[in-house]
């Protein structure tokens, strides 16, 4: 090939190109296919807030800086006797201005050291005030500006209804300041506790969850009608039954705790049994319910009284009983069967009271009425 026919071929090939390109840039585009990729319009739904909606809006922005996180650092030992600390998150309630604090006591308990978060995100060290270990509530105390202190309302739980609504706001595994919403399950539960027997306790299906103690249970009306304090639950988490203590029992103890540290309880002073048809039976008693007097505490009210404790030691199958005493069978006109019943009597009165006290002896029916005296930190028995 020379060279000239070289060029040739090249020149050729080049104009060949450069018409391919020209008619391949005037040919038209395909329509593009985005239309089966489009989203049709969707229909949406354009209306106001529920009142429902509005009213859970409502008593959450209204409420929801009034509780507070409680943070307790307690004290631990290894197997190894080393000393670790270990954090606790529970929730709290600003009751006023002073900068006062509710929460439950087992949030508190054993702690070395209390820190509460505000809504601000500011934090305070904590002193206790009070505690009602019995009822499971503590009061604390921090040292702030009153301007960053939004107090909640106490309201009352005397008038609930099962089925009424109730919001919770609290801190469920540290989440702090969420709100969840339920009705009131049920009323008058007796919820057991380590150090005692809490009475009138609401049960809700509002979520609650570790975390949540010590938070409030609140009404539509924005008011504290009691404060979250346990669940019953197989795995720990929320299974629909929680407790709280009604607000009520601490509007009883409030002043007592500010003032005192402590409830001042009247301090009645008896250890027995529930009298059973089938022990009164075999002891050929007279009546067939009550509460056994075994022993009384020397200087109690029970003890001035004339209140007698049993003078005899048997065995009741494998049971030792001391029997002979008196038979309780009611106080301050409510039915007395079991220690729990006086108790729950007693936990409504305080010292200087006087109230009836019906009781059997030997087959006789006494009727008579207690003066009630204050708790004694040293006691001693007798049969």
């Amino acid at each position: 090939m020379t060279k000239r026919d070289f060029w040739k071929i090249v020149l050729t090939s080049s104009i060949i190109s450069a018409g391919v390109v020209s008619f391949l840039l005037r040919w038209p585009s395909p329509v593009p296919t985005q239309a089966e990729f489009a989203q049709p319009a969707l229909a949406t739904l354009d209306h106001p807030l529920t009142e429902d909606e509005t009213i859970n809006i409502q008593v959450y922005e209204v409420l929801s800086r009034g509780v507070v996180n409680v943070t307790s650092i307690t004290l631990e030992y290894t197997w190894f006797f080393e000393v670790v600390p270990r954090e606790g998150v529970g929730s709290g309630i600003v009751i006023d201005k002073e900068g006062h604090i509710v929460t439950n006591y087992h949030v508190i308990q054993n702690s070395r050291r209390l820190e509460v978060t505000l809504h601000d995100e500011s934090k305070y060290k904590a002193e206790v005030v009070g505690v009602d270990a019995q009822n499971d509530i503590a009061v604390l105390k921090i040292d702030c500006p009153e301007d960053s202190l939004f107090p909640i309302q106490l309201g009352e739980s005397q008038n609930l209804k099962v089925g009424q609504k109730v919001l919770a706001i609290g801190n469920p595994f540290g989440l702090e300041r969420t709100l969840t919403t339920g009705i009131i399950s049920s009323l008058g539960r007796k919820l057991k506790t380590d150090h005692g027997l809490i009475d009138q306790v609401i049960q809700t299906d509002a979520a609650i969850n570790p975390g949540n103690s010590g938070g409030p249970l609140l009404s539509t009306n924005a008011e504290v009608i009691g404060i979250n304090t346990a669940i019953y639950s197989r795995t720990g988490d929320s299974a629909g039954i929680g407790f709280a203590v009604p607000v009520d029992t601490l509007s009883r103890i409030l002043p007592d705790l500010l003032e005192h540290g402590k409830v001042l309880r009247a301090w009645f002073g008896v250890r027995g049994r529930s009298l059973t048809r089938k022990l009164s039976e075999a002891l050929k008693l007279a009546i067939e319910g009550g509460f056994l007097v075994e022993q009384v505490e020397q200087g109690s009210s029970a003890d001035q009284t004339g209140i007698r404790g049993g003078s005899r030691r048997v065995l009741y199958g494998n049971v030792p009983l001391v029997i002979g005493g008196d038979v309780i069978v009611s106080l301050a006109g409510e039915p007395v069967a079991s220690a729990d019943d006086l108790n729950l009597v007693l936990e409504d009165k305080r010292p200087g009271e006087e109230v009836e006290i019906i009781y059997y002896r030997e087959g006789e029916k006494i009727e008579s009425r207690v003066h009630l005296i204050g708790q004694d930190s040293s006691r001693t028995f007798r049969f």
